[in-house]
């Protein structure tokens, strides 16, 4: 059973008309959580920004394919997953003396979609699974603002719809205003939900790209459709679902001191907003359940897990168990902090941020 702390995730997907889902991997408590990015910054020790970190418990600045199947244990509830699974945490900016505190969250809930033309549902000739040493994001963490007409249907607009926000609120009376994009002006009672699209075309060659991106791309409609010629490769689309308890804020800020929370990246839009994947699944187990468990006649058809017998789902508090010791020394949660962990000043834009390292941060 999906676990309840995933509850308004839940609810807030079927509302949006998007929960055809095959079948889900919860992540209910972060494996760890610090500046380590091994897509991006690989071996790199700090990275630019804290990420929550999600999955194998061999994640490492330089983990491989290999190392995270040597994997004892996984903080998400599908065993055969050892994969990881990242993004940046989110921050309360006091608007009274400036320091930053850690937001809470129910947890990361990935969505393995089955989409697109290639799938057998929609008559084509099927889904591949993730190879090994397959990785790929979503988003972009110098983002600042929305730079496309919605619906234009270019891969870069399709790239900045496939970042995606709601303000889960029970008084909708005072909720205008608010268009869905970035972050919202006011309080979400009901929580702060974000999502991601990840792109589900691959080019049948790279496992990876020096953007991270361009051996990837979405499908013609983002959520269903084509893959472009050049991508013609389909792949299971993942979508990745949070959402941050911003109420527990709610005394300490109004709408006269603007929106206060920020993400790691140091931005105040949400525009930064963005999601990585490193593959560790059991590549036969997954090609296994692609092709055997998306039945419209059984359970598995309707997104239970559970159902699919090629996979196996343990306990939240067995996944919750499933640990590692940050490798950088420095707070990130606790006691209130003077700044962003690493060099992230607030960057509002509308141009397009910069990141920095530790050894380039400008003087403040």
């Amino acid at each position: 059973m999906l676990s309840s702390v995933f509850a308004p995730l839940l609810v807030a997907l079927l509302s949006s008309g998007s929960a055809h889902a095959w079948f889900r991997v919860a992540c209910t408590t972060p494996l760890v959580q610090e500046r380590v990015d091994p897509i991006v910054s690989p071996g790199i020790i700090p990275s630019n920004h804290v990420h929550t970190v999600h999955g194998a418990n061999n994640f490492a600045p330089n983990n491989t394919y290999d190392t995270l199947r040597a994997s004892s244990c996984t903080s998400c509830e599908v065993t055969q997953d050892l994969s990881n699974y990242w993004f940046p945490k989110l921050y309360f900016k006091d608007p009274t003396n400036g320091t930053f505190e850690e937001v809470s969250n129910g947890g990361l809930l990935v969505y393995y979609q089955n989409r697109g033309n290639g799938d057998v549902s929609n008559g084509g000739p099927g889904l591949k699974a993730f190879p090994p040493g397959f990785r790929m994001i979503s988003g972009d963490p110098t983002l600042r603002t929305k730079k496309y007409p919605e619906g234009q249907g270019s891969q870069a607009e399709l790239a900045e719809r496939a970042i995606q926000w709601s303000c889960l609120r029970y008084d909708t009376a005072n909720s205008t205003g608010y268009d869905g994009h970035g972050f919202p002006y006011t309080d979400c009672e009901a929580g702060f939900n974000a999502r991601i699209h990840m792109p589900a075309c691959w080019d049948g060659v790279n496992l990876d790209s020096a953007d991270h991106q361009s051996h990837m791309a979405f499908l013609s409609g983002l959520d269903n459709g084509v893959c472009p010629s050049d991508h013609p490769v389909y792949m299971m689309k993942l979508f990745y679902e949070v959402t941050w308890d911003v109420h527990s804020f709610a005394s300490r800020w109004d709408n006269s001191t603007g929106w206060p929370f920020v993400y790691a990246t140091g931005d105040p839009t949400g525009y930064s907003w963005h999601g990585d994947f490193f593959n560790g699944w059991d590549q036969t187990a997954l090609q296994n359940a692609i092709d055997n468990c998306n039945n419209p006649n059984d359970q598995t058809g309707s997104g239970v897990t559970e159902a699919c017998s090629y996979l196996t789902v343990q306990s939240a508090s067995i996944a919750g168990a499933c640990k590692v010791s940050p490798v950088v020394n420095e707070p990130i949660n606790g006691a209130p902090l003077a700044k962003l962990p690493g060099c992230n000043p607030i960057q509002p834009g509308p141009g397009d941020a910069t990141l920095y390292s530790d050894s380039n941060c400008p003087a403040s």
